[in-house]
Formats: structure tokens, C-alpha cells, sequence
């Protein structure tokens, strides 16, 4: 098992990263004191004999150091100056496993002093001349064989796939063995919907707090404004929304269940008002006389189409005076009553009048304003025509 250096958890022999922090493991120093040291020679570099070694088919000179005692010579010595012994090196340490070995320079041997032959003893027998020493170079280390140690054989690991490299980890990694790479791969946030992009709806950091406290405030004063803005504008609404079926929607036309007047002439009573004919007419005695039609159930008044007049015909229209002004009251079913004043023109002919009141159960027209008006001459109010919506 390898231990993380940094967290301390435990991993197996081939990971290379650790599964709980993603640190990388390193060389294992057990699996680095197990393997025994092995130097390999450099190819590179030819094997040069040392300094000191003998060359191949020669025999190596004996040395002589002054401990050891001097070896016997079956020859008479001839007595002469006495030669020093070669300075023998020290053998070089072996090299460091994996390191080119550089050739060591040779030991120089100093030059021997020139002899002066002695003049031989009485008596005693010819000595032959020493040799030369030769210089003598030390053993050449001798690398150890490596030694084939057998590796563990890689456990199996059962697991999701590494997302970067495949290789099975544990399903309790956080990373992966080989690369490191995160192992519990997050999904992407959702984006937000558009309205938590726009103020005030969206987050944001702020010194003190997130300013949850005057998101709320702010919408439960937009909800109050709503309701208040509603409240106040459903009349009109409502009005625009009848208007806009007004227009849509056809017409028909609608006859009232009763037709009086405030004041009438014995030849043209009120209900000549509503008789489908523009050559009959009311006749109104004097201004502020009033004629009231009554409907059995509520409707939509849309408008209504006003014909004055005693006749169609243009010559015979300004034979009697015509109503221009008219005060047009309209009452609902629940008691309410609508007020307006009509202007008409002096014209013969129909002349629509737009209304658009719901649930109309009376109309009442008041004579305001005349035309032609003179003695002998009556008010005459040929025609007057309702419609309802479909």
C-alpha cells in the first residue's frame, strides 16, 4: 500500500495519484529499498584498461613495499647505490551504480636517479644489472550482475471508467489512478429564467445581507399597485370591453312596451313616436316636453336613430318646428340614471345617436332646443328608432 503524503490515505501499489486529495504519490521508498542496485556500463564510454593494469599477455612485475622482506636472488650481490621501490597507488573505490565510469589518470612514477656502477668487492662474483621498474596499474572494479526481481502484479479494480483516460478505479475514488482527473463529474447548473435576470429579481452580494427582505417588499408593493390600479380602472375597462363587442357584434333593433308623454297634441299623441312611419309625428306643445319609452327586460342599448320632422320631404319638413337639442336620460335596472345632452342637425333624415349602455330598461327624451319654431307651429318628433346588441 502507498500512503499519501499530503492527506494520509491509503492506496494501492500501482496508483500513481491519490483517490481522496488527487495528490501524486511519487516513487514508493519500501519499493526503492526492495530493488537491490544495479549500474549498468555506459555504452557510450569504451572500456580503457586503468592505469596500472598489465597489459593483456604480460606478466604483471612483482612490487615490493618496504614491509614486505626481499625476495632472494641466487646471483651475488654486487653492492651499489640502492634503488627506491615504485610508489604503488591505492585501488580505486568502485563506482556508484548507474554512474559512467571516467578512466582514473595514471600515477606518474618519478624518473630513477642515473646509477654509478660500484667498483666490485675482492673475491666476489660479477652482479648483472637491474631491470627498469615498470609502472603497475591498479585492479579494474568488476560491476555486479543484475538481479531480475519480479513485480507485483497490478490488482484488478472494478469501476466507473476514468472520464479522461478510462482506466477502472474504485467506486470510493475521487480521482483517477493514472491522471488525476475528478472522478464525480458535476452536472452544469440550469440556466435561470429570464425574469430572475432582471432587477429586482435577480441576486446579488451584498454588505449585510442578500437583500432578500427588499426583493418581498418590493413585490408586495407592485401587487398592491396592481390591485389598487385594477380596482379603480375596472369601470373603464369594463366599458371597453362592452365598446369593443359593440363593434364586433351586430345590432338588431328593439320596441319598446309603452310610449308617454309629459305633454301631447290630440292629432299627434306620443306613440306616434313608434310606429315604424316618419310622416306621423309627436307633437310637442311648448319646450320641456318630455317623451318616455319603457322596456319589458334590461338589454345593451347600442344606439338609437332620431327622425324630426313632420315629414321626409324637404319641402314639407319646415312646415312645422323641429327639436335640436334633446336630453337624452337613460335608466338602468338598477335605478341608476344616465344623462346626456343630443345635438341633432336641421336636416331631414335619420340621425344615429351611439349610446352604449347595459342593462337600459327606460328612455326618456326632453325637448331642449328648436328650429323654426313660430305661432301656430308644434314641436314634431316623427321617428325614433332603438337598438340593441345581438
Amino acid at each position: 500500500m502507498r500512503t499519501c503524503p499530503d492527506c494520509g490515505t491509503a492506496n494501492g501499489d500501482g496508483d500513481d495519484f491519490c483517490g481522496n486529495c488527487g495528490a501524486y504519490l511519487g516513487w514508493s521508498r519500501a519499493g526503492a529499498a526492495a530493488a537491490p542496485e544495479v549500474s549498468v556500463p555506459d555504452a557510450s564510454v569504451p572500456d580503457v584498461p586503468a592505469a596500472g593494469d598489465p597489459a593483456p599477455g604480460a606478466r604483471a612485475p612483482e612490487v615490493r613495499t618496504p614491509d614486505a622482506p626481499a625476495p632472494e636472488v641466487s646471483a651475488p650481490e654486487i653492492p651499489g647505490p640502492e634503488v627506491p621501490a615504485p610508489q604503488v597507488p591505492a585501488p580505486a573505490a568502485p563506482p556508484r551504480p548507474g554512474t559512467a565510469r571516467t578512466p582514473a589518470p595514471a600515477p606518474r612514477t618519478p624518473a630513477p636517479a642515473p646509477r654509478t656502477p660500484a667498483p666490485p668487492a675482492p673475491g666476489d662474483a660479477p652482479r648483472p644489472p637491474a631491470a627498469d621498474p615498470v609502472a603497475v596499474q591498479p585492479a579494474r572494479a568488476v560491476a555486479p550482475r543484475p538481479v531480475v526481481r519480479p513485480s507485483a502484479a497490478e490488482e484488478a479494480q472494478d469501476g466507473p471508467p476514468c472520464p479522461r483516460c478510462g482506466t477502472p478505479n474504485r467506486p470510493d475514488r475521487r480521482f483517477c489512478r493514472r491522471c488525476a482527473a475528478p472522478l464525480t463529474v458535476t452536472a452544469a447548473p440550469r440556466p435561470l429564467p429570464w425574469w430572475r435576470t432582471r432587477w429586482p429579481f435577480r441576486r446579488r452580494v451584498r454588505i449585510g445581507g442578500s437583500g432578500l427582505a427588499l426583493r418581498r417588499m418590493i413585490v408586495l408593493l407592485v401587487l398592491a399597485a396592481l390591485v389598487i390600479a385594477g380596482i379603480l380602472l375596472y369601470p373603464a375597462g369594463r366599458n371597453v370591453y362592452q365598446d369593443t363587442l359593440d363593434k364586433l357584434r351586430s345590432a338588431g333593433a328593439i320596441t319598446p312596451t309603452s310610449v308617454s308623454a309629459s305633454a301631447e297634441l290630440p292629432d299627434h299623441p306620443a306613440a306616434a313616436a313608434d310606429d315604424g312611419l316618419t310622416n306621423t309625428y309627436w307633437g310637442a306643445p311648448d319646450v320641456g316636453a318630455s317623451i318616455t319609452f319603457a322596456f319589458r327586460s334590461p338589454f345593451r342599448l347600442v344606439d338609437l336613430i332620431i327622425h324630426t320632422g313632420d315629414s321626409a320631404d324637404p319641402q314639407q319638413y319646415q312646415q312645422q318646428a323641429r327639436p335640436t337639442t334633446l336630453d337624452l336620460q337613460v335608466t338602468t335596472s338598477d335605478g341608476r340614471t344616465h344623462d346626456r345632452l343630443v345635438t341633432l342637425n336641421d336636416k331631414p333624415g335619420p340621425q344615429t345617436v351611439t349610446t352604449g349602455i347595459s342593462d337600459v330598461v327606460r328612455v326618456t327624451l326632453v325637448v331642449r332646443g328648436t328650429a323654426g319654431a313660430g305661432p301656430g307651429r308644434q314641436i314634431a318628433l316623427a321617428e325614433v328608432e332603438f337598438f340593441k346588441r345581438g
